[in-house]
């Protein structure tokens, strides 16, 4: 554990209103960190938040005021300290520092001095959005003066109108060129290693453990995604397994459909909600994000082979397809519409043996109940719906105001558009009791290996 000596400290200094708190919220993955405001000088004091890897702290990060008058401010300490004293640049602070107008006029700027010149380093962020002017130059000036790194970040590149090209073309012109883009709204994924491999190429005594940092930061991304996929294979499960018996009546059926899309809206919800959680987002980021899911089917879907199987009914597939027909529903009654008295006996056999599985299904079909359950395209919805917001959510920074908005574009989630149902899910149609909706909800071995194997076909896909 390194100690405190150890710590990599950071000050993150800049002019007012440029992203400095935002930086922090999307590093430290907090949403609620400080107070983010379209208007000049939030931030009035120093705030500080921590950057931990295994659970021991590696960086300590310090939001500090924005600088608001650095044109007076150089002007008071070339008074303060004419050139002909020859006072190095970390002198000429400390003299101001020490000056009554430190307490007064450039009380905001103190802080922030003060903070850079006790931290090991400064990230100085940019909003790229704004105009080169003359008072971010001087700015610059007095910051290098503490003699300390520092490393601009350029925030708000994605933005339209960003003076990228102009920003880095100063910056290098006053000496600073190591910098790094880093658009805390929508960062991109690799942002984060950029960040800590630009600072360990200025302070390589710091290199090991900004490593360190940057390797764990990758381990817990890759252990997110992992998860997401993980809710969402458990909510697509829940959804397939899922129905309702219904007496054949019109107005028995309409409620029942209805009852139908409210629980699988609710499962939805609990799905987004889990996402968000795991993401450290919370609901205010995605507020309406409930959809009408229309979309019921009729049919048992009893006779998939691992369904058969596992009341002791061993079929070939083709005979299974057929059994998924309804074909099989008559050989339970002892019609021969397949044509096999093999699989006759077989099912008759195996389904009392299994009736406590299938036996009452079977019955309540018998007399006249329908089953309903949701359809392919709902199911299809469902994934591409939470494939989208997992995708924002990895590319969505923690200081971002505006509600979160699905684009299903990707590749991953065109697969689910067409097509047919993973196997994974065409097993879960026959396992009503594989749903966490149902009475007997019975989750067992089997359904944990099919929501395993969805998950990782989630991640290939």
């Amino acid at each position: 554990m390194p100690g405190h000596d150890q710590i990599l400290r950071l000050a993150v200094v800049g002019h007012t209103n440029t992203g400095k708190t935002s930086l922090l919220r999307t590093l430290t993955r907090d949403a609620s960190f400080g107070k983010v405001d379209d208007n000049p000088g939030t931030t009035r004091h120093v705030e500080g938040a921590r950057l931990l890897a295994d659970g021991v702290v590696m960086v300590e990060l310090y939001d500090t005021p924005g600088m608001e008058d650095g044109i007076a401010l150089l002007d008071y300490l070339d008074v303060l300290a004419p050139p002909s004293e020859r006072l190095d640049g970390p002198e000429r602070i400390r003299r101001f520092l020490h000056s009554p107008e430190s307490r007064r006029r450039f009380e905001q700027e103190a802080r922030v001095l003060q903070k850079l010149l006790d931290c090991d380093a400064g990230l100085y962020v940019v909003d790229v959005r704004d105009p080169v002017l003359g008072k971010h130059k001087d700015e610059l000036s007095i910051l290098a003066n503490c003699g300390h790194p520092l490393l601009p970040v350029l925030n708000f590149t994605s933005s339209p109108g960003q003076r990228l090209a102009s920003w880095r073309e100063t910056l290098a012109r006053l000496g600073l060129h190591a910098m790094v883009e880093f658009d805390t709204i929508a960062p991109a994924l690799d942002g984060e290693a950029q960040l800590y491999d630009k600072l360990a190429l200025l302070m390589d005594q710091h290199a090991a453990l900004l490593q360190a940092l940057k390797h764990d930061v990758a381990e817990q991304r890759s252990i997110r995604h992992t998860d997401a996929l993980r809710l969402i294979a458990e909510l697509l499960i829940d959804a397939a397994a899922w129905r309702l018996a219904s007496e054949p009546e019109q107005a028995a059926l309409d409620d029942t459909t209805t009852l139908l899309r409210r629980k699988l809206r609710e499962r939805e919800s609990a799905c987004v909600r889990a996402l968000l959680k795991r993401y450290n987002f919370s609901t205010r980021d995605f507020p309406a994000h409930t959809l009408p899911l229309e979309g019921e089917r009729w049919g048992m879907d009893l006779f998939h082979p691992q369904a058969l199987k596992d009341v002791g009914i061993q079929v070939g597939k083709g005979m299974a397809a057929g059994a998924m027909a309804g074909a099989t529903l008559d050989a339970f009654t002892a019609g021969l519409s397949l044509g096999t008295a093999t699989l006759l006996g077989a099912a008759a056999g195996g389904l009392w043996q299994g009736a406590d599985k299938l036996g009452k299904r079977v019955l309540g079909r018998l007399k006249g109940y329908q089953e309903i359950s949701a359809d392919d395209a709902v199911l299809r919805l469902l994934a591409v719906r939470q494939l989208a917001l997992v995708h924002a959510l990895e590319r969505r920074g923690h200081a971002a105001q505006t509600p979160i908005e699905l684009a299903a574009e990707d590749t991953t989630m065109r697969t689910w558009q067409r097509g047919n149902l993973p196997d994974e899910l065409q097993e879960a149609r026959s396992q009503p009791q594989w749903s966490s909706l149902s009475d007997d909800y019975q989750p067992g071995a089997r359904r944990n290996e099919v929501a395993h194997a969805l998950s990782a076909r989630l991640a290939r896909d």
